[in-house]
């Protein structure tokens, strides 16, 4: 049988669905799914990962950080591996497929190639991720960024909802919270990461694709902003002399999504939260605080357009009377696949018989994170009507089966870029 055939007879769909599903009913609520960072959901989600992993032919274990690793070695023991992943927390209330359908699927990837007792001239490795979400402790891709080396070890000092630090919550998960830097993987040890992922979004769908390639991570910039005007009688007060700190932040919300509607190169900009006080039914808003959240496919065009928002919203407070705050809280820069990794990912769609498509990902991903130890490349699946972080979160059977025939053949059919096969380059 051909590797070619393989991936043709092979329906991994149904393993893949449902794995899915026993996965998913791991949460801490019941009638929602909800799996946060060092939880003990988490704990035995990471035990129920492993045991896959194992079954599947690979040495895995827990590492450093709570990633579930798994290995499974090439025809030479020790050689440098291409690393596929995803993650397994959830944010909360969360549909099931966010993050799992990587990890899983990347099982059944390794585990078909072992049915058949098929090693490749490169190791396999499959990491499920313990934090991308970022819910617990409000720092997102702790598990992805651990394994590049660009954790902060500030953030152990960081406290979630109930005031339990991530240290102490290393510790009672079971980790030793002062050798976290042990995750770490370096450079000459991947050959590129592979991620699987829905894609979170409506763009596939609108194609008629299962599948897609991903060209970039949009990067993001998220701000707080606050607005300080005069609270007063909502009979007393004429319009004409008022601070309306609500009715000012209502002008920039509307000049924010002007902007963004206008703009023809990907660019997305929402305001998620906004609050108003003193907020009674019959007093003027005296001061109002809300979120900007900005991303685009290039971080040029994201920058330049959060300064121009950011000119704009200053105006609007000027009109107005009103004091402005803004500040930024989150920047990520852009995350592009590599144009080798692409090619090779849109090479295994033709050969599924499937349209190449290409798009960018809006939403963030462990590639961001990953991008600093390794080229990255990202299969998207499409998933019904773009629901995501929500419990209608959903892919069809045959769009999991092709997503994973699509990464199995990039699997099989890898080929490391020149520069990891010289043996004069390190590090």
């Amino acid at each position: 049988m051909t590797a070619g055939n393989a991936v043709q007879t092979s329906s991994l769909g149904e393993q893949i669905l449902g794995r899915i599903n026993a996965l998913a009913a791991i949460s801490e609520e019941a009638g929602k799914l909800t799996r946060v960072y060092l939880s003990k959901e988490l704990r035995e989600a990471a035990e129920l990962i492993l045991g896959w992993m194992r079954e599947a032919g690979m040495n895995a274990h827990l590492d450093a950080i709570g990633n579930v690793c798994g290995r499974y070695e090439g025809e030479q023991a020790g050689a440098p591996c291409l690393m596929l992943g995803s993650h397994y927390d959830t944010v909360r209330d969360a549909g099931k497929w966010d993050g799992p359908l990587g990890v899983i699927t990347a099982i059944a990837c390794v585990a078909d190639l072992n049915r058949r007792g098929k090693r490749l001239p490169f190791a396999v490795e499959v990491v499920g991720f313990a934090d991308e979400e970022g819910v617990r402790f409000a720092s997102t891709l702790l598990g992805s960024r651990a394994v590049a080396g660009t954790f902060d070890e500030g953030v152990l000092n960081t406290r979630d909802r109930e005031g339990v630090s991530m240290r102490d919550a290393l510790i009672t998960f079971g980790l030793d919270p002062d050798h976290v830097g042990a995750a770490a993987r370096a450079r000459r040890e991947l050959l590129a990461y592979l991620e699987l992922h829905l894609e979170q979004g409506p763009v596939l769908e609108a194609q008629d694709l299962p599948v897609g390639v991903v060209s970039a991570i949009a990067g993001a910039t998220r701000l707080a902003a606050r607005l300080t005007g005069m609270a007063g009688h909502a009979g007393t007060v004429p319009m004409a002399l008022r601070r309306d700190a609500l009715t000012g932040a209502a002008e920039c919300i509307g000049a924010i999504e002007e902007f963004c509607r206008t703009d023809a190169n990907g660019l997305v900009g929402t305001v998620g939260y906004i609050h108003a006080t003193p907020g009674a039914t019959n007093v003027i808003p005296g001061e109002v605080s809300f979120t900007i959240d900005m991303r685009a496919p290039t971080d040029m065009h994201r920058k330049r357009a959060v300064g121009e928002i950011v000119r704009r919203i200053e105006a609007i407070a000027g009109r107005r009377q009103l004091v402005l705050q803004i500040d930024v809280t989150h920047e990520n820069r852009t995350a592009p696949c590599a144009p080798w990794l692409k090619e090779q990912i849109a090479q295994a769609i033709d050969a599924q018989g499937f349209s190449v498509f290409e798009l960018p990902s809006g939403a963030g991903h462990d590639g961001m994170a990953m991008i600093d130890v390794a080229d990255v490349g990202m299969i998207f699946v499409r998933c019904r009507g773009g629901i995501s972080h929500h419990p209608d979160e959903h892919v069809e059977l045959a769009d999991v089966d092709a997503g994973a025939r699509v990464l199995l053949r990039v699997v099989e059919n890898f080929r490391p870029r020149e520069c990891h096969l010289s043996p004069q380059v390190t590090g």
